[in-house]
């Protein structure tokens, strides 16, 4: 799924479905007695009453591209493994976040973590071009001391400081992607925090998107 100009959540691999719930809580169930009801009827119970060990045996795992920013409040869920791209062996994405025009709000008077009121049209736009204007800048920087060309302005032989230093001029706009996976019960508690109406919006739109590519695979569950 495509998420703002640049970036995608890809579902890659799933483990168990809304039977391996099932026959995790009974500790096997014979095959071909079930019914959908009693699957649905015991997965709510679990849900219910908070037993989350059977939903833990299903894991789901994805690849995402994603800016800095967002990245950053992804890895606070500590319980997935995680693998990113590393800006010390390759050079790093020429492509970086810009909000909608709609998404650019005052900061909140009563929430230090949100977003307040709208900006009117002039603002805005001034906002949006000084925020092109680093990333612009910032971009052809790192080019130019991670890659350079002859006509860089550096004296002769120079190829360039190592790509671990020349990552520090690029804002936590650009983009990076990672490998991230996770079991079903934690994957629950990370789109409830991260789906919820207070979650900063763009990590709104990435849990949103996982939560779509999971519920296929886990119907009762989801």
């Amino acid at each position: 799924m495509k998420i703002h100009k640049h970036g995608f959540v890809k579902l890659l691999e799933v483990m168990g479905n809304d039977e391996e719930v099932e026959n995790a809580a009974r500790i096997s169930y014979g095959e071909g007695t079930r019914k959908v009801s009693q699957t649905r009827n015991l997965i709510r119970y679990l849900m219910r009453h908070k037993h989350t060990s059977p939903f833990e045996m299903c894991e789901v795992k994805f690849h995402i591209k994603l800016p800095i920013f967002v990245m950053r409040q992804l890895v606070r869920h500590r319980t997935a493994n995680i693998n990113e791209y590393s800006g010390r062996y390759s050079i790093m994405s020429d492509e970086f976040y810009l909000p909608a025009e709609a998404d650019v709000q005052e900061q909140s008077e009563s929430n230090n973590q949100g977003r307040g009121k709208d900006l009117d049209e002039e603002n805005k736009i001034f906002v949006l071009s000084r925020m092109v204007n680093v990333t612009d800048q910032a971009k052809e920087c790192y080019r130019q001391i991670a890659t350079p060309s002859p006509l860089d302005g550096f004296h002769e032989g120079f190829k360039g400081i190592a790509r671990e230093l020349a990552r520090t001029v690029l804002p936590v706009s650009n983009y990076t992607e990672c490998i991230w996976k996770i079991d079903l019960n934690n994957f629950f508690h990370f789109a409830k925090l991260r789906m919820d109406a207070h979650a900063q919006k763009e990590i709104q739109d990435y849990a949103s998107a996982m939560y779509e590519l999971v519920k296929p695979e886990f119907p009762i569950c989801c």
